[in-house]
């Protein structure tokens, strides 16, 4: 084989790795927005729900706060909002 057919062989071998780096690049941005998306719940959003479901049963509060780690909402790391919002939501109707 010749050198400039190996040469051209690096070439065609490098742009279809550039491709798949470009479609591995691609489908890690999708998944990041798609993580996002799932984690834009507010401290003061879920503030907002346990207020409410503290007027009932402030116990039940105190004790999800505990489920966490935690005596205060702002010792929750953020990561978990979106966990802690869901649990929140169903304070009361269990």
């Amino acid at each position: 084989m010749s050198k400039i057919k190996l040469l051209l062989d690096v070439v065609t071998d490098m742009r279809n790795l550039a491709g798949s780096i470009q479609a591995v690049a691609e489908a890690m941005q999708k998944n990041e927005e798609n993580t996002v998306k799932k984690n834009d719940i507010t401290m003061e959003q879920i503030r907002t729900v346990l207020v409410e479901k503290s007027r009932n049963n402030f116990e039940e509060v105190r004790e999800l706060l505990k489920k966490y780690g935690a005596s205060k909402l702002s010792a929750i790391s953020p990561e978990k909002y979106p966990e802690l919002m869901a649990d929140a939501e169903r304070l009361g109707n269990e």
